[in-house]
């Protein structure tokens, strides 16, 4: 009777459209973050753990399509249907560059060392910004067979992979030559591509199936069928013996990496889940979805008194603390925000 609980997620509210893609920063000495992109156009950053909200990026004019925190979470990146990536001060909120592109901009990502910003989108080229010269163009790979819906360095920097909206497969590009080195064959277009923490593996997410490939070999290590579409996967970080993936079907369900077995569905949004993605402890995952929300589900197993206090009071009490904590370094969170977090205390008492 015991086994069978009920997971009960952190549900995070914030966002009036779809919630398209999450990202978790590593873990830093004021913990660790969580950043959601909506097609609403305004980036959210929050407390990992709690789910706590932080603070919103102000200042695009279109869809928000993909998000990223640099390793020290210092600065936020988003790439948008505005055509522009812009660069944020995570402590603050402030824009810090905005990168103008010909067309949609799908999918952005930060270098390992933090220097660089790597973009691509609707325009097929792959852009590597120099943070540190934010002034120069520039540089351009534009050799991707078809537009860009993910992006992601590897190597410690010096290979980048991306994924096409339009057809299948992963290029893993050379980043001295510019030269495509492997292409990873997938039926479907590859709607997720995440590398391992500790860089071992590539989880792909592809039409029904979800794979791992070797991320230094190449070759395919597993491949599991899903019961549905699926639109995101993500391995667990600390012992890599699990998996999450979620799609059309608006269920996050958990998996055995060694079997591919399901182990654990769990049930609660309402409409498909967009992406998945677990936090760097592996202690937790979030998952975003077309209802406009993000749920954190605890990774288990909890203890009795665990469980209990996080369906009360929806979050382990401890966890509450680190949250304030964090808060108070943030001072209160961006400055820019606080206008709207007073607005929607107004709306909640109407």
């Amino acid at each position: 009777m015991d086994k069978k609980r009920i997971a009960v997620p952190l549900v995070c509210h914030g966002h009036s459209r779809p919630v398209v893609d999450l990202f978790y920063s590593p873990v830093t000495p004021d913990g660790f973050f969580l950043v959601s992109a909506s097609k609403d156009s305004s980036p959210m950053l929050r407390n990992g753990e709690t789910g706590d909200w932080i603070g919103t990026f102000e200042g695009h004019k279109g869809a928000v399509w993909s998000v990223c925190l640099d390793t020290n979470a210092l600065r936020a990146a988003s790439g948008s249907a505005d055509f522009t990536a812009k660069v944020w001060d995570a402590l603050t909120g402030d824009e810090l560059h905005s990168f103008e592109h010909k067309h949609i901009v799908r999918a952005c990502a930060f270098s390992e060392d933090t220097h660089l910003l790597l973009t691509g989108g609707v325009e097929k080229i792959l852009r590597i910004y120099d943070l540190n010269c934010s002034d120069a163009p520039p540089r351009e790979v534009d050799k991707s067979p078809g537009s860009i819906r993910t992006v992601a360095w590897m190597h410690s920097d010096q290979t980048i992979l991306s994924s096409c909206t339009d057809m299948g497969g992963v290029r893993l590009w050379d980043v001295r030559s510019g030269k495509i080195i492997q292409t990873l064959e997938t039926k479907s277009s590859v709607t997720s591509a995440e590398v391992s923490l500790d860089g071992r593996y590539i989880t792909t997410a592809d039409g029904s199936t979800v794979k791992f490939w070797d991320a230094n070999h190449f070759g395919l290590v597993k491949s599991y069928n899903m019961p549905c579409m699926v639109e995101s996967a993500s391995l667990e970080p600390k012992y890599g013996n699990k998996f999450i993936a979620g799609g059309e079907d608006m269920w996050v369900r958990v998996f055995d990496f060694h079997t591919g077995d399901e182990i654990t569905c769990n049930k609660g949004h309402h409409g498909p889940v967009h992406c998945v993605r677990f936090s760097p402890g592996g202690e937790s995952y979030a998952s975003g979805s077309e209802d406009g929300t993000i749920r954190i589900w605890q990774t288990g197993p909890l203890t009795h008194d665990d469980t209990e206090s996080f369906a009360a009071n929806g979050s382990v009490g401890k966890v509450k603390v680190s949250a304030e904590e964090v808060s108070r370094k943030i001072e209160g969170g961006f400055h820019i925000a606080e206008e709207s977090k007073t607005k929607e205390k107004e709306e909640g008492k109407e």
